[in-house]
């Protein structure tokens, strides 16, 4: 293949031995939020640009400066999706799953698409897992979610995790905090990168987010949202660390975390591991009880998250001590001539149905090459089908780790499923 024809810049392909990881990851997620009542929704990876426009922020990075927009055949403004929450909200309201009354648990995995400079743990094509909670306001759903992915990370294994938690007010206590904070950082407006000059007079709480150097020096000079909040925010606030608290969840407040997003209301929180540098965040997230409305739905409070999935598959991958490869393949069915291609191709049928992986090479092959090949799959065992065996009516069950083997009946697959999932083996004549 000519050497110019590459993945494009900021995308990368996830080979067989990377995906492996993934999967792993994705599963276990999988299992996970279902053990919380939460139920896989799918949505399209282009959505109509306003969309985004309307829910993200007219003045987010992400719409400003990261959307890959295109039109269509049909003059239609289209956008791969840079985030998941617009898109589920669309589908929510769309197909009626916003049941008065009843909270709706949603969560998602796929790709995402931001036009941005790559970097460690950030591409332009990434993969997020997101939940999204719909219908209540208590404050118990942001505890309960924010102990949920810390739970997901224990149970992936994953070091050095620590959350941060804030509260970003509402529309009732936000606008006197968004004059506060323009005022205080006014001074140091020469200072300030040209993005936050212009977030200072349309934004200004975007500053608090910045990840540049200068700005996130000057942002230490902005005061604390906390001390702006209404009664309401503050109870909500108060009540959702008590819960964290109750459920013995540790957690540091960040009085400048603000995420990048337009649509947060109270509670907003990050979940960032030591490990990753600078980009640190692995996942993110927050209460966004005006968005529904703002899209032309209910009044339905909301609650959700997005966990950069390939930022948490590097972290897995880097841990000291950590193998998340594919589990151990379980059969490989070594076999010889053409009776013996017709018993493996047999033997192997059943052993899937019994649910045991099962593989063998349709060509022939000696059976020293088979069994390397055997070695190279990482199978547990290896089933040999050979001349000798067929005349007695027997094959072969050797497990790959010590040499022993056994002799079991032909035909008889339940007893070659047991053996092999059993763990056994002994050897031959023992």
């Amino acid at each position: 293949m000519p050497s110019d024809l590459k993945a494009a810049k900021g995308t990368k392909d996830i080979l067989p031995e990377e995906a492996s990881a993934w999967q792993h990851v994705e599963e276990t997620s999988r299992r996970h939020f279902a053990l919380y009542g939460f139920e896989e929704i799918r949505t399209p990876i282009f959505e109509p640009t306003e969309l985004f426009n309307k829910s993200t922020g007219s003045e987010t990075d992400i719409v400003t400066k990261e959307m890959y927009t295109f039109t269509d055949r049909s003059e239609r403004s289209l956008t791969l999706r840079p985030e998941g929450t617009p898109g589920v909200v669309r589908a929510a309201l769309e197909h009626a799953l916003l049941r008065k009354g009843e909270v709706e648990r949603l969560y998602y995995i796929g790709p995402m698409f931001r036009y941005e400079r790559p970097q460690k743990g950030r591409s332009r094509q990434f993969s997020q897992i997101g939940v999204e909670v719909f219908g209540s306001a208590h404050a118990a759903v942001d505890a309960e979610v924010m102990e949920m992915v810390l739970a997901l990370f224990r149970k992936l294994g994953v070091a050095q995790s620590s959350l941060q938690v804030n509260s970003v007010g509402c529309a009732a206590c936000r606008p006197r905090y968004r004059t506060a904070l323009q005022e205080a950082l006014a001074p140091y407006r020469d200072k300030l990168c040209p993005d936050c000059v212009k977030r200072l007079d349309t934004n200004p709480l975007r500053i608090l987010d910045c990840k540049v150097p200068g700005c996130i020096e000057i942002r230490q000079k902005a005061p604390s949202i906390l001390s702006f909040l209404c009664e309401e925010c503050r109870q909500h606030f108060e009540q959702v660390r008590g819960l964290l608290d109750a459920l013995g969840v540790a957690y540091q407040v960040n009085e400048r975390l603000v995420r990048g997003l337009d649509y947060y209301t109270r509670t907003t929180f990050e979940v960032a591991s030591s490990s990753l540098g600078a980009q640190d965040a692995l996942c993110g997230g927050g209460r966004y009880d005006d968005l529904v409305a703002s899209m032309g739905g209910p009044a339905t409070p909301g609650f959700g998250f997005a966990i950069g999935a390939d930022r948490l598959v590097m972290v897995l991958s880097e841990s000291p001590g950590r193998d998340i490869t594919a589990p151990p393949a379980d059969v490989y069915v070594v076999h010889l001539g053409a009776a013996g291609l017709k018993e493996a191709l047999v033997a192997a049928r059943k052993l899937r149905e019994s649910g045991l992986a099962a593989r063998l090479d349709p060509d022939p092959k000696d059976v020293k090459k088979q069994m390397s090949r055997a070695s190279a799959w990482g199978a547990r065992y290896a089933l040999i089908i050979g001349e000798r065996e067929l005349e007695r009516g027997a094959y072969t069950l050797k497990r790959m780790s010590d040499g022993f083997q056994r002799e079991l009946r032909a035909g008889d697959w339940d007893e070659v499923a047991r053996e092999i999932a059993a763990g056994g083996g002994h050897a031959v004549g023992a």
